[in-house]
């Protein structure tokens, strides 16, 4: 193999298939990144035996065909450190690699392109299409809130959905929901699946932000091929029974609150300032007529906040876990938002005026059974002595 290719341009596509890379294997072959140069032109693949990334072919000037496989650590620190504009690629029978670039001249020895495995392969019959930077934004809005723990698999993972002429993105850890959907471009066959968790978070690190670029995503029954013009991304989907979430969500309240979102984060983020563990120290929030009054205690000190708001309905009490709100609300673009409460130890929804673009479903803490309030009670004995 030989080619000729732009330092800048061979960097970017090495940055893209290097989050498929693997960094902890016994399998030194995905710890590279495959080369290759035949009649589509040069291009580069990344397998980590859960997700691959393979680029479109890239802008060279190819020579001579062939196909090596070189450790991509190395190979993107050499490309990196060269000091020219043009980057020259050799290879010979030996599966060595030559890369010449400005004044620069490296030999790394690869190895053979046929032991590099191969992409699942992935039909592309039937796609399902919208912005690259939509699909992103769903993404950022519920990633959030999927479980850490790997005794709960299919929760590690954001349930697809697409039906209702949309794509419905869904987070569960056990603690809250997150829901939001965004229309789709074209009739098609509905369908759900389960996507890990990590192979979406890569996927948003090269997802444009272009609001013209497109993503086409195509399914079979274990693997999801994401289609971004440039590159390919396949990853293995997760199998399972997703929980059951729908029913979670209701029109009924109690109260509901129309707030401004940017004040009752800041509210929150000051009042979550004396707590040392979310967990064991909640904010609590007293629905009062037109304001919402947040407090918070702990061995640290106090906090006491009051955000106004538009209210609707009965007074009430409730505590929570500020990072869960907080996280919810950061994920939300509108100025207000509208959160509807049913009791003091039933779950909140956080809504938007108009519309279902999106839900945020978070279960309360109980106020009595709080690390807090034993503090509380413990400095009240020591005032009285």
């Amino acid at each position: 193999m030989k080619l000729m290719c732009g330092k800048e341009t061979l960097l970017n596509f090495i940055n893209i298939v290097n989050k498929a890379v693997s960094s902890r294997t016994t399998l030194p072959i995905l710890e590279c990144i495959l080369l290759t140069a035949d009649q589509r032109g040069f291009t580069m693949t990344a397998n980590n035996l859960e997700l691959g990334i393979q680029t479109a072919p890239i802008d060279a000037d190819v020579l001579e065909k062939g196909e090596i496989a070189i450790e991509a650590k190395i190979f993107h620190e050499i490309i990196r450190r060269l000091n020219g504009d043009t980057v020259t690629l050799e290879t010979d029978e030996k599966n060595s690699i030559t890369i010449t670039g400005g004044t620069s001249r490296f030999t790394i020895m690869g190895q053979s392109g046929d032991d590099f495995p191969a992409l699942p392969d992935v039909a592309q019959e039937e796609a399902y299409t919208l912005g690259q930077n939509e699909l992103r934004n769903l993404i950022r809005q519920t990633i959030f809130s999927i479980s850490q723990e790997s005794t709960k698999q299919i929760l590690t993972g954001e349930l697809f959905e697409m039906k209702e002429n949309a794509l419905q993105v869904v987070s569960i850890d056990g603690y809250r929901i997150s829901f939001r959907k965004s229309p789709l471009e074209h009739d098609f066959t509905e369908k759900s699946v389960v996507v890990p968790g990590k192979t979406l978070t890569e996927l948003t690190k090269i997802l444009s932000q272009e609001e013209e670029d497109k993503v086409h995503l195509y399914f079979t029954d274990k693997h999801v091929l994401f289609d971004l013009g440039m590159a390919t991304m396949v990853s293995r989907l997760l199998e399972g029974e997703y929980v059951s979430y729908e029913n979670n969500f209701t029109e009924d309240f109690k109260t509901k609150i129309i707030i401004d979102t940017n004040e009752l984060i800041q509210a929150l983020e000051r009042a979550s300032l004396v707590s040392r563990d979310n967990r064991k120290t909640p904010v609590r929030l007293e629905l009062k007529p037109n304001v919402l009054v947040i407090t918070a205690r702990s061995d640290m000190g106090t906090a006491y906040e009051e955000v106004p708001n538009e209210t609707d309905g009965d007074e009430m009490q409730i505590a929570f876990n500020p990072r869960y709100l907080i996280e919810a609300l950061r994920a939300i673009d509108d100025e207000k938002v509208a959160i509807r409460f049913t009791g003091s130890l039933s779950p909140c929804t956080i809504v938007p005026l108009e519309g279902k673009a999106y839900q945020y479903l978070i279960l309360p803490l109980r106020m009595g059974c709080a690390y807090v309030d034993e503090k509380i009670k413990e400095r009240e004995a020591m005032t009285i002595d």
